[in-house]
């Protein structure tokens, strides 16, 4: 099979969906393997590094006319053109909230395996989990460095000092991504308050951390109790598949102390909070609304490009291997794979998306 790695263009994504470790693998598989030039200088990953196992270095026009397109981010309508029919392309795409580019796909009559939807027996989801590690973890950092009065916050140092009251963060959805962001806010030294719907998960969240944090079930009330005396408010809510709920209203962001912060790990599938009007870049991340800073990038791990090209990597390539060696049998003998499914030649395979965006939903086991 012919595999192609473009370079992404969405601002400051820096990653690149495999580091030469991955190709090596699939050139080793039989696979021929194309990078566009420059995929990977972000994430410290040189074209010669890429040349030395066996890829061929080649133009942004070439690297999408293969088999599959591997990527990180969705495609940007730039990059429509390229989309052709036969292609696999196997990205993240965060499609409920991205109608132009679920239409673009069934234009082209793409088969589109979205990372963030690929699901085990257990219904974990592999491929999402490593970003989600990261973003987690990067949520809290972020929010440290803008509570800096010269970032426009408070003033406030999370960790305190002996005598002076701990930083307040509040965790909306206590998944990976929030048990992450609560294990770097609890190793600062903050008070960390986590609110989820499972209680199951809240008990396994309560004996992993041991007492050092406050567990709440997730509701309108316990929300908006929290968010009037939090410093850094973080959303870490995930629906696989679906656009994220709104869980926090303006009223509620009005109730928050002023320059606190907000950082929206969903942002990239529409946002918990009602207050969240537009996506922003990591060139210009903030925008103050109700008198509280909203940092809402919806590529977080991109601004730590070779930690999270790693990362990704390692939870990938045995699925691209899988989809290289035989993509038919892959998608109808792997269950995981096959929950991943959102386009298949012309129609939209993914049912709870299909609904937000007003599409017709057909199963994908009708379409084989």
């Amino acid at each position: 099979m012919k595999i192609g790695l473009p370079k992404e263009i969405k601002n400051n994504e820096n990653r690149v969906a495999l580091p030469p470790s991955g190709v090596y693998e699939l050139v080793k598989d039989g696979h021929e393997v194309l990078v566009e030039t420059g995929a990977g200088e972000g994430a410290t990953f040189s074209d010669d590094a890429y040349r030395s196992v066996g890829a061929t270095i080649t133009s942004v026009e070439d690297v999408w006319t293969v088999d599959m397109v591997m990527k990180v981010k969705e495609p940007l309508p730039e990059e429509y053109p390229f989309l052709h029919e036969g292609l696999i392309l196997f990205t993240y795409f965060h499609i409920a909230a991205n109608k132009s580019l679920a239409e673009a796909l069934l234009s082209a009559k793409v088969t589109a395996i979205a990372y963030e939807n690929v699901q085990l027996t257990d219904g974990t989801l592999p491929l999402l989990s490593p970003m989600s590690e990261i973003a987690g973890r990067m949520s809290v950092q972020i929010g440290a460095q803008f509570l800096e009065k010269i970032y426009g916050g408070k003033g406030i140092l999370l960790s305190g000092v002996p005598g002076v009251r701990q930083g307040r963060v509040t965790i909306i959805g206590g998944g990976v991504a929030g048990e992450n962001a609560a294990k770097v806010a609890v190793g600062l030294g903050a008070q960390v308050t986590i609110l989820d719907v499972s209680i199951p998960r809240l008990q396994v969240l309560d004996r992993q951390f041991a007492g050092q944090i406050q567990t709440l079930y997730s509701n309108r009330l316990n929300i908006e109790t929290a968010l009037k005396t939090t410093d850094l408010a973080i959303g870490a809510v995930l629906l696989p598949g679906q656009k994220a709920p709104c869980l926090v209203s303006t009223e509620m962001v009005k109730s928050m102390p002023k320059q606190s912060v907000i950082v929206d790990i969903a942002i990239d599938q529409g946002g918990i909070f009602e207050t969240e009007d537009k996506v922003t870049t990591h060139d210009d991340p903030t925008y103050i609304r109700e008198d509280v800073i909203h940092y809402a990038v919806a590529n977080m791990p991109g601004a730590v490009p070779q930690t999270a090209t790693v990362a990704l990597s390692i939870a990938t390539l045995p699925f691209a291997r899988e989809l290289a060696s035989d993509p038919s049998n892959a998608l109808q003998n792997n269950p995981a794979l096959a929950k991943g499914i959102i386009a298949y030649k012309g129609h939209f395979t993914l049912k709870e998306a299909a609904e937000d965006l007003a599409l017709q939903y057909t199963p994908f086991s009708d379409c084989i």
